[in-house]
Order: C-alpha cells, then sequence, then structure tokens
C-alpha cells in the first residue's frame, strides 16, 4: 500500500493526460441527455466525485443506480442516456450485468477500468483505462486516484475549455508534495479517535465516503461520511460524544461558507476538529476534481501511518480480498 500510494499522483497526473476527444466523438457520447452511474465501494466515492464535476460543466444531470437494477431486476429504460460504470478489476458479476443491461436498453455504455480486457470492458462501447499498472494490496489507493483521472480525461474531451483548465491542474499536481504539513497531527487524532465524521462538499462529499471506507478498511475505526450541511440535521447530536471531525476542503469557494459553519459548530461543542485542504501544499486553482484527488492522496498516506500504529496490517485487512465478487 505505501509503494502504491505513492504513485497516487503519477498515475493521476498520465491517466488525466489521456487524449479521448475522437474516441469520444465517435461514440457520440456528447448527445447524452442524462449521465448515470453504476459503480461499488471506492469506485462508488469515485462516481460521486465526478458526478459533480459532470453536472457543472455539462448541465445534465448525473446520478447513481444501483448494479442489482440490472443484476437482480429486469433493468430500467436508459435510452439517450451514459451509463458510467468504474471498477478497478471490472470482474464483478453485477456491474458486468449492468454494463451489458445498460446498452441493451439504449445506454451508451462507458467503462472505467485498471484490467485490460476485462468482462465490464468488453461490454462497453468506450473503455478507459486507468493505467496504474499492477495494485496488490487490498486498499485500492493508485487506481482509485486514477479512475477520477480517467473521468477528467473523458471530461475534457467533452468540454475543450475544461481540458485547459485541468491541463493547468495536472501541471500543477506533478510538482506537488503529498506530505501534508499537519501529518503527525492527524495521525496523532486518528489514533485517540473512536468516532470520526469525515465531511466534505461539492467533490469534497466523494473524497469523505472514500477516507471514511479507507479509515474502516484499513484502521477498522468508525467513521462516517456527511455534506457539511447535511452534517448539521440529525447527524450533529453525535457529537455530545467524543468525536473526531475531519473537514476535506477543496478550495473551491462556493462551499466554504458551509465548511466553516459545519466547523464552527463541531468546535463550539468540543469535538476534536481538522480541516485540510489543497492550499496546505501549496496547491492553487486545482479543478474541484483534481483537488479531491489531492487529498485522497494526501489522506492515504496518513491512513497507513495510522493503521501501522494500531499494528494493523493494511496491506491485508483481516476480512477483505482484492477482488470483491457481487451480485
Amino acid at each position: 500500500m505505501a509503494n502504491e500510494a505513492a504513485q497516487a499522483m503519477a498515475v493521476f497526473c498520465a491517466s488525466a493526460s489521456q487524449d479521448l476527444t475522437a474516441l469520444v466523438a465517435q461514440q457520440g457520447i456528447g448527445d447524452a441527455k442524462a449521465i448515470y452511474t453504476i459503480a461499488r465501494g471506492s469506485s462508488d466515492a469515485v462516481a460521486n466525485i465526478l458526478s459533480y464535476e459532470f453536472m457543472r460543466e455539462l448541465g445534465v444531470p448525473v446520478t447513481s443506480l444501483p448494479p442489482s437494477v440490472f443484476s437482480l431486476g429486469r433493468g430500467v429504460d436508459v435510452g439517450g442516456a451514459a451509463v458510467l460504470i468504474i471498477s478497478q478489476s471490472g470482474a464483478s458479476d453485477d456491474l458486468v450485468y449492468s454494463a451489458k443491461g445498460a446498452a441493451a436498453k439504449g445506454a451508451k455504455v462507458i467503462a472505467i477500468t485498471n484490467q485490460p480486457y476485462s468482462s465490464v470492458e468488453k461490454a462497453a462501447a468506450l473503455a478507459i483505462p486507468i493505467g496504474a499498472g499492477a495494485e496488490l494490496a487490498v486498499p485500492a489507493t493508485k487506481t482509485v486516484v486514477g479512475s477520477i483521472a480517467a473521468g477528467t480525461a473523458l471530461l475534457s474531451a467533452l468540454v475543450p475549455s475544461y481540458g485547459l483548465r485541468a491541463k493547468s491542474a495536472i501541471d500543477c499536481l506533478r510538482a506537488i508534495s503529498t506530505v501534508h504539513p499537519k501529518a503527525d497531527d492527524l495521525r496523532a487524532s486518528f489514533l485517540r479517535a473512536r468516532h470520526v465524521y469525515v465531511i466534505g462538499r461539492d467533490t469534497g462529499y466523494g473524497a469523505a465516503h472514500e477516507v471514511a471506507l479507507k479509515l474502516k478498511e484499513c484502521c477498522a475505526l468508525h467513521a462516517e461520511a456527511y455534506s457539511a450541511s447535511e452534517v448539521l440535521h440529525g447527524p450533529l447530536q453525535l457529537a455530545t460524544n467524543p468525536l473526531m471531525v475531519l473537514i476535506l476542503d477543496t478550495g473551491a469557494g462556493n462551499i466554504k461558507a458551509s465548511l466553516d459553519q459545519a466547523e464552527a459548530r463541531f468546535r463550539a461543542v468540543g469535538c476534536d476538529v481538522q480541516r485540510i485542504s489543497p492550499a496546505d501544499l501549496g496547491a492553487r486553482d486545482l479543478t474541484p476534481a483534481a483537488a479531491a484527488a489531492l487529498m485522497l492522496a494526501v489522506m492515504y498516506q496518513i491512513i497507513l501511518k495510522t493503521a501501522l500504529a494500531l499494528g494493523l496490517n493494511p496491506d491485508a485487512p483481516e476480512t477483505l480480498s482484492k477482488v470483491t465478487k457481487t451480485t
């Protein structure tokens, strides 16, 4: 996991730099009136991140469909839409059924995978490689960040002006360290914690889901992801018990007030509140998706060291396997 997490930003920059313009034009992806994402686990967190970026740039609805709609049910009408399936292995039966079922129901199926010639890729009209190379640790790291990058490359082909901003972000990330200046403080907070809220908005919300998942997966630590606005409703009550709060701030101006409000409320009730952003590392003017990818690359290293400090093996969590076959 240490080696693979360290490769995450290089994988992001390479995958996001793919030129998909000709392939996208050939498949008519730009004509889609809606985009549905289908994924599980870390890949579903990626889908969440990309959904905000795609909706902002394309102005069409992007929402998640459960794979069981196709794997256990008869499917739904997705005519005129694109279906984006994200899977590092491309091997899970439910995602294969989803790819085939969505195509049969009229969708343009796009697959983001790290495994060439996988069953999901074969069923897709357009396959976008993550290109991360072999990933051996059970917790996915570089393939998660690479999946965000592959989605970035797809959106760059659909919206050339976005492609220019994405290129600028890639150039910035090539020179950025992913060692956070407060890494020791963050690790100490996790080691003290029994319950963690991970909070974000926009693409940071999807990143929050992935960080919460990794805390469970690697550290056996109870963690939940929330939007900064949603957490101020019922979930705020849990702050009456000891609670650590990690806020992922992508640096986008339109989410600052919401994150500030959540931070103030949790600090007021005595929570251990930590907040990180790309600016902490000197990165500015990133696309929101690139900012989310950077924060994941930062957090993977901190979570890894937390797991080791707890005496756990983050490469092979006791109850998990690398490829999860679901139906």
